[in-house]
Formats: C-alpha cells, sequence, structure tokens
C-alpha cells in the first residue's frame, strides 16, 4: 500500500507528505464518523501529534489537487489494455452550518419525482472518472480523476464571485484531460445534462462524446450539392432539415432494427432506428443518432448519440449504459469512505477534503489491483446464506485495507515508511 502512495509523493513536500499518510490510514479504518480528528484517533496519532497541523495539511498546505488527480490518471493510462474511456457526472453532499464555503441549496435529485421537487442544502461536486474493467468483477469500474465545486448563483452573488454552470465546470474538467494528453483519444460519456452546447460545440476531435437527446431535437443534414432556390435563384446554403427522434420513430419510411445487447448485466433485445444527422446543440458535427423503443416505463422512446458517426449501434448503448458505474461510485463514497461527512468550512479546505477522499477511493482500488489476489485470500467473514458471491465489491477493498493498515505505528510514519519500502527491496525479504 505504502507503494501506492508513492505515487503521489512529488505532489506534496515531505512533511506534507508524512501528515497525508497518517491521515490516509486513519480515514481508511474510520467505519461510522470520518473526520481529521476521528482519523488521527483510528491511526494511534491522537494526543502524541498536535491536530492542527493536520487541518492544516487541507486549509494552508502547498498541494494542488488537480495534480494528485493527473498523478493518478497517468498511472492508469500507463496500465489500461484498452483505450482512456471517462465518465462525467456531479453529486450531492447534504451538508449544514454556518459560514461554510460553497454551501447552497440544490435540488436533490435522489428524493425528487416528477411532481414533487425537494431541495437540501449541502455541496455539488462536479466529477470526471475513469471507467476500468477490473479482473476481479463483472461490472465497469468509475476511478474519480478530477473534481470541481458547483456554486449557486445565488451564492456568488453574495460572495461576489462569478458564476459557472455545472456544464463548464465539466468542459474545463475535459480540457484538462486534453492538456494533460496531448496525443491521446479518449472516449466521455455522460446524462442528458451533460449532453449539450457547452460541452459539445467546439470539443476536440479527439473526444469521443456519447451522450442522450431529447425526442424532439432539432436535426439537420449538410448539402451534398448546391442549389439555388426556386423563388429567388439564390444559392442555398443552410443545411436540409430533418426530422426529429420522434418523427422518425413514427415514420414508416426508417424500420425498426432488432438487436440483441448486453446492458446492466444482462442480455436483453432492443428495437432501434438509426440516422446519420447534425444536432443545432452540437453544431456542424456530424453524429450517430440511435433512437431506441422502450417496452417498459413512461417514456416511450430513448434517444442515444455520438460524436463518431462510423460508431456501431451496439457500442453506443454499452458504453451509456457503462456510465451507471458512476452513480455506484458515489453511493461507494458516501456511504463507505465519508465523502459527503467533511466539516471543513474555509474556502480551501472545502475544495481539498472531498476530493482527497475521492482520490483516496481510486488509490484502494489501484492498490487492490496490484495485489492481484482472489477471493479466497481477502479474509472475507463466513457467510453461509450468502454462496453466490464471485465478484469483489468495493466493501470488499475497504476490509482488506483495514485489516492491512492494523498494528502499524504511525507515530514516526517517516521511520515507518522507510522501514517497509527497504524491506520490499531487499532481495534477502523475496528469499525468505
Amino acid at each position: 500500500m505504502l507503494e501506492v502512495l508513492q505515487l503521489t509523493r512529488p505532489v506534496f513536500t515531505q512533511p506534507s507528505f508524512l501528515r497525508f499518510i497518517v491521515l490516509f490510514a486513519g480515514w481508511v479504518r474510520c467505519t461510522s464518523v470520518h473526520a481529521v480528528t476521528e482519523a488521527l484517533v483510528r491511526s494511534g496519532v491522537s494526543g502524541v501529534c498536535h491536530h492542527a497541523a493536520f487541518h492544516r495539511f487541507f486549509s494552508r498546505a502547498r498541494w494542488s489537487v488537480d495534480e494528485l488527480g493527473r498523478r493518478v490518471l497517468l498511472h492508469l493510462c500507463a496500465h489500461l489494455d484498452g483505450p482512456l474511456r471517462l465518465v462525467l457526472d456531479d453529486t450531492l453532499c447534504t451538508h449544514k452550518g454556518p459560514e461554510v464555503f460553497g454551501l447552497g441549496t440544490h435540488l436533490d435529485a435522489v428524493r425528487s419525482t416528477r411532481r414533487v421537487r425537494t431541495f437540501a442544502f449541502g455541496h455539488v461536486w462536479v466529477v470526471l472518472a475513469v471507467r476500468v474493467q477490473p479482473p476481479f468483477c463483472t461490472r465497469p469500474w468509475a476511478l474519480p480523476i478530477l473534481f470541481r465545486l458547483y456554486r449557486t448563483q445565488a451564492e456568488c452573488d453574495a460572495a461576489g464571485a462569478k458564476h459557472c454552470k455545472k456544464t463548464t465546470l465539466g468542459r474545463q474538467l475535459v480540457d484538462t484531460v486534453l492538456a494533460w494528453l496531448p496525443d491521446t483519444h479518449f472516449e466521455l460519456v455522460a446524462d442528458r445534462g451533460y449532453s449539450n452546447s457547452t460541452l459539445l460545440r467546439g470539443l476536440s476531435t479527439r473526444v469521443t462524446f456519447i451522450g442522450a437527446m431529447g425526442d424532439e431535437a432539432a436535426l439537420s443534414r449538410p448539402r451534398k450539392r448546391p442549389a439555388r432556390s426556386p423563388r429567388t435563384g439564390r444559392m442555398l446554403t443552410k443545411a436540409l432539415p430533418v426530422p426529429s427522434p420522434a418523427q422518425l420513430a413514427l415514420s414508416s419510411r426508417l424500420p425498426w432494427r432488432t438487436l440483441s445487447v448486453r446492458l446492466y448485466g444482462c442480455t436483453r433485445t432492443l428495437h432501434y432506428k438509426q440516422v446519420v444527422a447534425c444536432w443545432r446543440a452540437a453544431g456542424p458535427r456530424l453524429l450517430k443518432i440511435v433512437i431506441v423503443r422502450m417496452d417498459t416505463g413512461r417514456l416511450p422512446y430513448r434517444v442515444f448519440f455520438s460524436t463518431d458517426c462510423g460508431c456501431p449501434v451496439r457500442r453506443v448503448l454499452e458504453a451509456y449504459a457503462s456510465r451507471w458505474a458512476i452513480e455506484v461510485l458515489f453511493r461507494d463514497l458516501k456511504q463507505l469512505l465519508g465523502f459527503a461527512a467533511s466539516r471543513a468550512r474555509t474556502r480551501l479546505a472545502v475544495l481539498r477534503t472531498a476530493p482527497w477522499v475521492g482520490l483516496n477511493y481510486s488509490l484502494l482500488v489501484l492498490w487492490f489491483l496490484r495485489l492481484d489476489t482472489d477471493m479466497k485470500h481477502l479474509g472475507l467473514p463466513q457467510r453461509p446464506w450468502y454462496r453466490t458471491k464471485d465478484t469483489v465489491s468495493f466493501a470488499d477493498i475497504l476490509r482488506l485495507a483495514q485489516d492491512t493498515l492494523v498494528g502499524v505505528n504511525w507515530i514516526r510514519p517517516a521511520r515507518t515508511l522507510y522501514r517497509v519500502l527497504a524491506a520490499a527491496a531487499s532481495p534477502l525479504t523475496h528469499v525468505a
């Protein structure tokens, strides 16, 4: 585990890196309340090391959350077998308290319905994650790398700050990855909330965007041949209109096709129509648009698209369905790792604490991938009534990490780090 944490060593100064290790070990061992002081208790340094230094790690220390995410991303790119695939979404972390930076009233999409809209105080984080397919699980996983805090218009006006929409923050995250990887093509998946002109217009051709659109979207097709107006004689330059997805679904000229595809862990037979056209929100770029007929639910049709007009229909549907990995990530972060439990109040502490927890999630998964272990060596509790479990969840990884960190002396982290790394590099250790 310390070898994996060494990946982040260039981000910190020497004192900050040692505090990072202590906080990481204590935070992982927290079971109920996740806080800086509770992490010090769990790591065994409370009463020995002053807690103010560890609070200053978030509020004043010289390190960058984006640089930490860049290190994780570069490590993932070096070990990924296939192309780089990213997922973009946002999540609400409910929180209350006086004078907390960035706190606002947001729509709670989880507790809201079509008729009743529920609002809650808290922070909204726009998250960009790398989607990977680990060998120990049948479903894809999302590993977060970049975070941005969304602030409401009212909160920005009260603080005298510039307001940025969630989609603007999402575009900033994508542009950041493009700057980090200037020669890499990657795939980006997002839901309908991020499938708009802010993300799509002017997007680099190195990004294949897969998302969803409404069934009343305005579609068009560029003219292949020059033509003149029969009334005025002028050259026509405007694109030819294409029926909306809802009209195409009802049209008999475009027949329905059948496709068997594996979505959300099971094989389904879908009826679809496809068309290549331009969308007003995406600009002049041609899109592969897929209309899927829904046999259940209230929506008669769902419309998906890809900025790669040659992308197969199966790939469009499978890629969009894999977006659910980031929803599982948000659940694990909040319920198991204390992503929404931050007590930070000042600006820098708020902007660092929650992203730091999210990056710890990625580091834990990277550590487990390097272990290359199986279910038999995890030390999981015996559950005779649950015999069908043959995959690993994040709860299993977290439990193994907690057992690994038990009994380690963190009062002098520099000495502990030196001894462990020296023992791992010693040839006598491998012979023994």
